[in-house]
C-alpha cells in the first residue's frame, strides 16, 4: 500500500506448540477479540487462523497452527501438514510452551522439526502463574540447551501479563513492510468460518469428555432479514448416533444451551441481533474421510 508510513514494519509470526499450551488464548487476547476458540481439550484449533494486530508503527499477522502432535487418523495428518508447512511461510515463529509441564518426548519432537528452520524462534513460556517465580529459570535454561532461541518471553496469555513486552520484542525483529489488510481487519477468514468456530466451541464447553474432537460444524445459510436480524442456519456433524442424543440432549436441552452461547458470541462478532437455528447430523468416520474433511473446510490443496 502506497500510503504505507516510512519505517512502518511488518512481517507474518506463526504460533506452535504441543496441543492445549494457550496459542489461541494468545491470539485472541494480543487481537483483543475471539477469532480463534479455546478449550481445555486438545486439537481444538484445525485450520490456520490468520488474526491482525495493527499499530499506526506496525502489522503483524498472526498464523496459529493445529498443536504439533503424532496424527492418528488423516484428520490428524491434514492438522500436522498445516503446522508444519507454516514454518517455512513465516518471518518469526513462536513456540509456546506451558511452565507448569515438564519437557517431554513432545517437546523433543517439536524442537527437531524447529531445527529443520533458519525461521527465528522465539521461546514463550506461558501459564507463569502457574509456578513459582524461581521455578522460571531452570525452564529457560532446560530449553536454552535444547535450540538456540532469539529470544525468550514468559507470559501469562490468560492474564495479559508481559504481552506488551511480548510484541515489542516480535516488532522488533520484523523488517520494514507494507500493511497488508485495512488496520480494523483483525482476520482473513470468512464470517462464517468464523461463526462456525464458535459454535463448536460451545459443543466442546458444553459436551466435556463426552463428545471428542469427532465434531464439525458447516454453515447451511446466513443471510440477513428484512427485519435487520441476521438468520443463520447451522449443522453440528458428529461421528456416532450416541454423540448425536448427547449433543441434542434431554429434551433439546444440550442443542438450545449450545445455541444460546453462542448466539452470544456471534452478535458480538457481527454487530447484530442473530437468529441461530442449529441441527445435527451423523456422518460416520468423517475424520478418516477425504471427501467429508473437505466439504467440512478441511482443503489440503490449500495448504
Amino acid at each position: 500500500m502506497n500510503n504505507t508510513p516510512k519505517g512502518f514494519k511488518s512481517g507474518f509470526v506463526s504460533i506452535i506448540g504441543r496441543p492445549n499450551v494457550g496459542k489461541s488464548t494468545l491470539l485472541n487476547y494480543v487481537i483483543g477479540q475471539k477469532i480463534a476458540i479455546m478449550s481445555d481439550k486438545p486439537q481444538t484449533t484445525r485450520n490456520k487462523i490468520q488474526g491482525v494486530y495493527t499499530s499506526n508503527e506496525s502489522q503483524v499477522v498472526f498464523i496459529d497452527t493445529p498443536g504439533i502432535h503424532k496424527p492418528k487418523h488423516k484428520l490428524g495428518d491434514f492438522m500436522m501438514k498445516v503446522a508444519q508447512n507454516t514454518l517455512r511461510e513465516v518471518d518469526l515463529i513462536l513456540y509456546v510452551v506451558e511452565a507448569g509441564e515438564a519437557f517431554g518426548p513432545g517437546e523433543e519432537f517439536i524442537i527437531e522439526r524447529l531445527k529443520e528452520t533458519s525461521t527465528p524462534v522465539f521461546l514463550v513460556i506461558n501459564k507463569i502463574d502457574k509456578v513459582q517465580p524461581d521455578d522460571l529459570l531452570g525452564i529457560i535454561e532446560t530449553y536454552r540447551t535444547k535450540l538456540d532461541f532469539a529470544e525468550v518471553v514468559p507470559v501469562s496469555a490468560l492474564q495479559g501479563s508481559n504481552i506488551p513486552t511480548l510484541m515489542d520484542q516480535i516488532v522488533g525483529h520484523l523488517d520494514e513492510g507494507p500493511q497488508y489488510y485495512p488496520s480494523d481487519q483483525i482476520t482473513d477468514h470468512p464470517e462464517r468460518f468464523v461463526v462456525a468456530e464458535l459454535i463448536r466451541e460451545k459443543v466442546l464447553h458444553l459436551t466435556r469428555e463426552e463428545i471428542p474432537h469427532s465434531v464439525a460444524v458447516v454453515i447451511d445459510q446466513m443471510k440477513r432479514r428484512d427485519n435487520e436480524m441476521i438468520y443463520i442456519g447451522a449443522t453440528v456433524i458428529v461421528e456416532r448416533t450416541s454423540q448425536k442424543g448427547i449433543v441434542i440432549g434431554k429434551q433439546g436441552g444440550m442443542l438450545r444451551e449450545v445455541g444460546k452461547r453462542a448466539r452470544g458470541d456471534i452478535e458480538a462478532l457481527l454487530g447484530s441481533k442473530v437468529f441461530l437455528e442449529l441441527w445435527v447430523k451423523v456422518q460416520k468416520d468423517w475424520r478418516n474421510k477425504p471427501t467429508h474433511l473437505r466439504d467440512y473446510g478441511f482443503k489440503e490443496d490449500e495448504y
